[in-house]
């Protein structure tokens, strides 16, 4: 499959062909699995207190002589607490067993619990593989809802890397027809509850993803448009490219992330 290069006036170039990688088949299941994953990884562990319920001294003897328990008189077997004495004769209130006053939770979430859901490497790159070929099918973008631009899919040049101002970026973008696209994304919603007072007051919408050949300005000029991601391509995951799980994903690709893809066989 061949795809177009427009510069930043907006003005087709050449035409090239893609690497083996966009003729991937689209994988919704793998996709999800791989984002789970990343995911997964993410969770801080939590549970209890180890000894939550259990600080009262109860104890359950199932011996006949200390001293003396409760057989004979009609009482459960629950571990249970002395509150006073007269003689042989105990007065307990049930402790430290579920179910009991004060007493320990059945199952409490365990801090040492395993939550990395693990992914076979070959099974990552294909999520990767089909997540790149799912962003040139312009129906499962649309679906995303992204407002695309009467050329897309499309490649942008080499000279994108090299913008070192905001404007300049959007004025680029502009003249590629994806004016509305950025529109879209400017808009913010506020966050019902008590996410407002947890440093995720604003919801912001996916826009598009640039994936440039290496660490360049483009990747701090372009971080002040709402909704924007600029990643190397060697740092893609599925997660940029699909977030969510969603497939489809508005992307655009610089000439040289092209070149990287096809030399170095990347995700292959």
């Amino acid at each position: 499959m061949k795809l177009k290069i427009f510069g930043l006036q907006g003005k087709e170039k050449k035409e090239i062909d893609l690497p083996v990688q966009f003729s991937e088949e689209t994988r919704s299941d793998i996709i999800k699995r791989a984002v789970q994953s990343l995911f997964s990884f993410k969770r801080q562990p939590y549970g209890t207190d180890p000894r939550a319920g259990k600080n009262a001294a109860a104890t359950l003897s199932r011996k006949r002589k200390d001293y003396k328990s409760g057989y004979g008189s009609g009482r459960s077997r629950v571990p249970r607490k002395t509150l006073t004495r007269r003689g042989t004769q105990f007065y307990f209130v049930g402790a430290v067993a579920p179910g009991t006053r004060k007493g320990r939770r059945a199952h409490p979430p365990k801090a040492e619990k395993i939550r990395e859901e693990k992914i076979n490497k070959k099974e990552r790159r294909k999520a990767i593989r089909s997540a790149i070929a799912s962003t040139l099918d312009k129906n499962l973008v649309q679906k995303r809802g992204h407002i695309l631009g009467n050329n897309y899919p499309f490649i942008l040049s080499s000279e994108f890397e090299s913008l070192k101002k905001t404007k300049e970026v959007k004025n680029a973008l502009h003249s590629l027809d994806l004016e509305q696209e950025i529109e879209r994304c400017n808009t913010r919603k506020i966050r019902a509850g008590k996410a407002k007072m947890r440093n995720r007051r604003y919801r912001t919408k996916k826009g598009p993803l640039i994936v440039v050949s290496n660490n360049c300005p483009l990747m701090k000029s372009a971080r002040n448009i709402l909704g924007i991601d600029v990643v190397n391509v060697k740092s893609l995951n599925v997660h940029y490219l699909a977030p969510g799980s969603a497939l489809g994903r508005l992307t655009l690709w610089t000439e040289g992330a092209i070149d990287m893809l096809s030399k170095e066989q990347l995700y292959v």
